[in-house]
């Protein structure tokens, strides 16, 4: 009985609890704050809490269950119709900055914008800070109207806003969570490095509260590098935004009540630190047919520029620029002496000769601060990152049908296609440095002209892997499922030959077959073909220039075909002749599948 007790989930969960509880305890006994940090976060946010950072969650939240179906099925939302297809689809454009393409993808973003938010939150404050403001005078002073309304909708507004300027059909929140990030380092940069360690605490209890216990073997996963599912682009772009915002905020605030300069140093390193453990330098290439090329070195180098340019705009001074004056100098006949310690002001000959200390040096009219350089700059950053996805929202997808004979749902086309053009990619016909966006693709195509989707929902690989596949396309509040599943078998000593069916509503039909495969092995002269057809398989034997064909037998059957006894065995097919026997095909396996 107290076995069964200690190995239950709800003591595990007791125990962390219980850790939690004492160690907060004992901690406030030593540091003794006598509510320190409660004063402080009650002076900067109403009722200590971070009221707009609460409500955007909540709304992220809803969008997933109400407007994704995640109500329905919380681990497979729809997830097509909800990415930045183009302008020309406005409810992509709408949604795609708030929608997720799972469950644990919302949990990520989620988990770390509750840290991020919160600092943001408390940098910008629900109550006025500059010198000679009082609360409730106007709407911008009332602390409920920063709170329920400024910060919730300017979260929200820049989720919106962000998807114009995607490159690619993104999905996720992530573009905001970096905005929050950037807006916290600049101003706290140590506490949001620190704060990248909380974010990882919370997403551990967060699984414990979950999890208390959890039995796990060895698994199989499919899919492309780590550093290729990032957007990275959508990640610079939210983290420069943050960073722009938070940098006018800074200088701003500085006018009304100078400050000191933080370091340059401390800003340089953190927005270093920052974007190196956040994978900003992940700038790749797509080949396509799930191949990429990544280009490590220079988005380091990237990286470093911008954590300059940030150091520049945060910590620069606001006095301007001064170059050295330019004077007429006089020379006598073009000889020139070694000057004299007094200043640079005689030589030997009694000449004159000007200054270029500091002092003495003239700024020209309208020269500009190094912090306008550095805010210049970020801006500049920002339209750098901003401009190469304005192109590509501007171009719509043709009218072409897909190959084969497409399922049709509500203006959806879904099929099954090898070595196509992968219209999404090539969206703007780009060539650079030997690349180019003319790639092919394979795998389920996905489809929709009306709302000018076209995408490669599941790859070929990942199909391999998995054998069965759901693809939900549908709308706001609606979807409906295809399955797809691939079924092969692989010629001993040669290729796998397969079919991939579609399914929707109880309906199989095939949408692909691939080429045939022959088997190495040889019987008396004889070669053996395993060939996928639509409905099922076949079996071909050759010899002497003749050909025999049967349908693949059920298990336990067999068939004979030019002499040849051809055998089903469970998963393998066997030849025989005489007193030999060798196998000639294997029933294709799906290594996710066997250990899921």
């Amino acid at each position: 009985m107290i076995a069964e007790v200690l190995l239950s989930d709800a003591a595990h969960l007791f125990v962390a609890v219980v850790a939690v509880v004492v160690a907060a305890v004992v901690v406030r006994r030593l540091d003794r704050p006598d509510g320190a940090w409660g004063r402080r976060l009650r002076s900067r946010l109403l009722l200590g809490l971070p009221w707009g950072t609460l409500l955007s969650v909540a709304f992220v939240v809803a969008v997933y269950l109400f407007v994704q179906g995640g109500l329905e099925n919380p681990n497979r939302p729809v997830v097509i119709p909800f990415r930045a297809w183009s302008y020309f689809y406005p409810e992509g454009i709408l949604w795609s900055g708030f929608a997720h393409s799972s469950r644990s993808h919302l949990t990520g973003n989620l988990l770390s914008t509750l840290v991020a938010g919160t600092l943001a939150e408390y940098a910008y404050g629900h109550f006025p800070r500059e010198r000679g403001s009082s609360t409730f005078t106007s709407a911008s002073a009332n602390p409920y109207v920063r709170a329920f309304l400024f910060v919730p909708g300017a979260i929200l507004l820049f989720g919106a806003v962000s998807s114009l300027f995607a490159l690619g059909p993104v999905i996720g929140f992530s573009g905001v969570v970096f905005a929050l990030w950037g807006f916290a380092l600049v101003h706290y940069p140590i506490g949001t490095i620190a704060a990248l360690t909380a974010s990882t605490l919370v997403s551990v209890a967060h699984a414990t509260l979950q999890r208390p216990v959890e039995l796990a073997g060895a698994t199989s996963s499919y899919g492309p590098p780590n550093w290729a599912n990032i957007a990275v682009q959508g990640h610079a772009l939210g983290l420069i935004a943050g960073i722009l915002a938070a940098v006018w905020l800074l200088r701003w605030r500085r006018a009304t009540s100078p400050g000191a300069l933080p370091s340059a140093f401390v800003v340089f390193g953190t927005v270093l630190l920052f974007g190196a453990s956040r994978r900003l330098w992940a700038v790749y290439w797509y080949l396509g047919n799930e191949q990429y090329e990544l280009y490590r070195a220079i988005g380091l180098a990237l990286v470093v520029l911008l954590a300059l340019i940030v150091a520049v705009a945060v910590a620069g001074r606001d006095e301007p620029v001064r170059l050295p004056s330019l004077r007429s100098l006089r020379s006598d006949g073009g000889n020139r002496t070694d000057r004299s310690d007094d200043g640079g002001r005689s030589t030997e000959s009694g000449d004159a000769v000007p200054s270029l200390s500091p002092s003495r040096s003239v700024a020209p009219s309208g020269s500009m601060t190094p912090a306008a350089i550095g805010f210049v700059l970020v801006v500049l950053s920002l339209a750098v990152v901003a401009g190469p996805g304005v192109l590509p929202n501007l171009v719509t997808v043709g009218d072409e049908d897909l190959p084969g004979d497409p399922i049709e749902i509500d203006g959806y086309q879904v099929t099954y296609a090898e070595d196509v053009e992968d219209q999404m990619v090539n969206v703007i016909d780009v060539e650079a440095f030997g690349r180019s966006t003319s790639v092919s693709t394979s795998g389920v195509i996905v489809k929709n002209a009306d709302r000018h989707i076209w995408t490669t929902a599941v790859s070929r690989g990942n199909l391999a892997h998995w054998e069965y596949r759901a693809v939900d396309v549908g709308g706001t509040g609606w979807r409906e499922t295809v399955w797809v599943h691939r079924v092969g078998w692989v010629a001993a000593g040669g290729d796998p030959t397969y079919r991939v069916d579609t399914i929707h509503e109880g309906d199989r039909s095939t949408a692909f077959v691939s080429p045939a495969a022959r088997a190495e092995p040889r019987l008396d002269g004889r070669n053996v073909t395993v060939a996928a057809v639509e409905g099922g398989f076949e079996l071909r034997v050759e010899h002497e220039g003749a050909n025999e064909t049967a349908q693949l037998p059920a298990d336990g059957d067999a068939v004979v075909l030019q002499g040849l006894r051809l055998v089903r065995e469970d998963r393998a097919v066997y030849a025989e002749r005489g007193d030999s026997r060798v196998r000639i095909a294997e029933r294709e396996r799906y290594e996710g599948r066997e250990r899921s």
